[in-house]
């Protein structure tokens, strides 16, 4: 990331979910490929879109379209008018390259879910242990 490249809001997981219950138009978009939505599951109410997905793993030139698509019909409460975009990933760092890109084509109101859905390693080279969505104890579902 360069040091004029958009770095946006982190908000906690706990912060992320509360958004969701009390706005209608809070939109979580699961950056992560199709199979990690599906496989290790997400969290309730999250619209899985994909960053960089197989069998290429390249970024997903259609991400921007994909999430304005996935806002249409919803509306927020918030006076600004732009309808809140939430990311999440496992840890972070995709969520991070993504909201870029929604910057650079005019999404307007963008947060990282810090942590992401697992959170970082921890001593043992573990998952879900330090932080993050299911470290946090929030809803979440697997396929």
């Amino acid at each position: 990331m360069s040091a004029s490249a958009f770095a946006a809001e982190l908000i906690s997981p706990t912060d992320a979910w509360a958004m969701m219950q009390s706005d209608p138009g809070v939109t979580l978009i699961d950056v992560r490929s199709d199979m990690e939505f599906l496989m290790i599951g997400h969290p309730k109410g999250a619209v899985n879109v994909p960053w960089i997905d197989a069998p290429d793993w390249t970024i997903n030139e259609a991400f921007v379209a994909n999430v304005r698509k996935a806002l249409l019909g919803r509306v927020s409460s918030k006076q600004r008018g732009a309808n809140p975009v939430l990311l999440i990933c496992r840890s972070g760092n995709r969520s991070q390259d993504a909201a870029e890109a929604l910057s650079a084509e005019g999404v307007s109101d963008v947060q990282i879910v810090d942590g992401g859905f697992e959170g970082p390693l921890d001593e043992q080279h573990h998952r879900n242990t330090v932080a993050g969505w299911r470290f946090e104890g929030l809803p979440w579902e697997q396929c």
